[in-house]
């Protein structure tokens, strides 16, 4: 019997999509699943939800809350980390408010861009903290990590502890189905290889029945005239050669191009949303109702998703190899041109002998440079975490790709100091 220990449980939804997973999963159905999480009433709603779901889908599990971290983690064989430093509101908010002072202006922030470099700093502590209570409590225990800035934190946990560690999104597995359906073609029976980094990984072949899709693709994407939504991957497509993997809105903010007060039209041009975060606040109302809804539904219910927690689990508990995307450290250099202490987002093969990285190779050179620029960034920002020095918050703001096109080392390092200071309950700089 697999313990699961969830950080972050009340994030409910969410936890609900990972432990409903391991609940539909033969060899994880009897495991024992301890949430925690500080915030004591939403860990109460989860714990409600997800024991009337355990008992909808046969009473197999048994879940249990905690409050004491530590105690959450002993024994533990896997841990889910899905956790957010700091509230919506004065903290997240800050991470738009301050920069748009400056004249930045950001979609979603939790990546890259001052946002991503922010929220990295407040999270980079809390994890390593996680990281040496597992080193006390439960050394073999694989850290599946969901937090964003996903490069970012996995990145710093793969550096500066000793547990084994893996980084997963869902964009690879979506990345070749968006693009297929913008394009009115099948995306059945599709094989396609990815690799880059988290956010920015390049969909480099996609095929079907050993044809190359990619021919059709360009011409299809070429010709299409109309405004959508995913316009700034068509430009990838078009300029650099390749599909990348985060959409459009939330990628636009890793690169200097398209958010800029000189061309104010590209907003619109591009259907780039900079507002959405100032209407987190209702969607967080909508979100509890829906929690409170199944606490008490006779009827719910889950179908296994995408997700790759439960497929990893599985695949090593019962040794039968899957195959996923994982954000891993480049450690000689599975992409080859790019730096060996990058996290990188590469093909895994998972088995009972745990998560082995696949050597893939080199990007093509634009794509790896591309990369490059925001890697720049991600590993400032884990040496400033770590060291705690402040320089390394200003380097990481100066290589920020879209900080670095529209503001001056003046501004950038008044802007650092104003977030260094609305974050200093959470942040340690000197």
């Amino acid at each position: 019997m697999a313990k699961i220990t969830f950080i972050g449980a009340g994030s409910s939804i969410f936890a609900k999509n990972i432990l409903g997973d391991c609940m539909r999963t033969p060899s994880l159905a009897d495991a024992h699943m301890a949430l925690f999480d500080i915030n004591m009433e939403r860990l109460e709603q989860s714990e409600k939800m997800l024991q009337n779901l355990n008992q909808n889908l046969g009473g197999k599990a048994t879940i249990k809350s905690y409050t004491d971290r530590k105690e959450a983690l002993r024994g533990a064989d896997y841990v889910i980390n899905a956790i957010a430093v700091g509230e919506l509101i004065p903290t997240i908010m800050s991470d738009f408010q301050i920069p748009e002072k400056y004249g930045l202006q950001q979609t979603v922030a939790d990546t890259l861009g001052m946002g991503g470099l922010f929220r990295g700093l407040r999270t980079i502590p809390v994890m390593v903290d996680i990281a040496r209570d597992m080193e006390e409590v439960c050394p073999d225990a694989w850290f599946l990590n969901y937090t964003n800035p996903m490069a970012i934190v996995t990145g710093a946990m793969l550096q500066a502890t000793g547990v084994k560690t893996v980084g997963l999104c869902h964009s690879v597995q979506t990345c070749a189905k968006e693009l297929l359906e913008g394009l009115g073609m099948p995306h059945d029976n599709v094989r396609y290889k990815i690799a880059g980094i988290n956010h920015q990984a390049w969909l480099l072949e996609v095929s079907r029945n050993g044809i190359d899709l990619y021919p059709e693709i360009r011409q299809r994407a070429g010709a299409r005239t109309d405004r959508h939504t995913d316009m700034v991957r068509y430009d990838y497509l078009k300029l650099f050669g390749y599909y990348v993997t985060e959409s459009s809105s939330h990628g636009s903010e890793y690169v200097p191009y398209y958010h800029k007060r000189q061309y104010p039209h590209l907003k619109e041009q591009y259907t780039l949303p900079t507002d959405g975060y100032k209407n987190w606040g209702r969607g967080k109302a909508e979100y509890w109702h829906e929690v409170n809804a199944m606490i008490d539904n006779a009827n719910l219910t889950h179908e296994r998703s995408h997700e790759y927690a439960s497929y990893i689990m599985d695949a090593m508990e019962t040794n039968v190899p899957f195959e996923i995307a994982g954000n891993v450290l480049n450690t000689g250099g599975l992409i080859s041109n790019l730096p060996h202490n990058a996290c990188v987002e590469v093909p895994c093969m998972v088995n009972g002998n745990g998560i082995l990285p696949t050597r893939f190779g080199a990007l093509p050179p634009q794509c790896a440079a591309l990369n490059q620029t925001n890697i720049n960034m991600q590993l400032l920002t884990i040496e400033a975490a770590l060291t705690g020095k402040r320089e390394h918050v200003y380097h990481a703001a100066m290589l920020d790709p879209h900080t670095s096109s529209e503001l001056s080392l003046d501004d950038i390092v008044a802007m650092c100091d104003e977030m260094l200071e609305a974050n200093r309950d959470f942040i340690t700089i000197k």
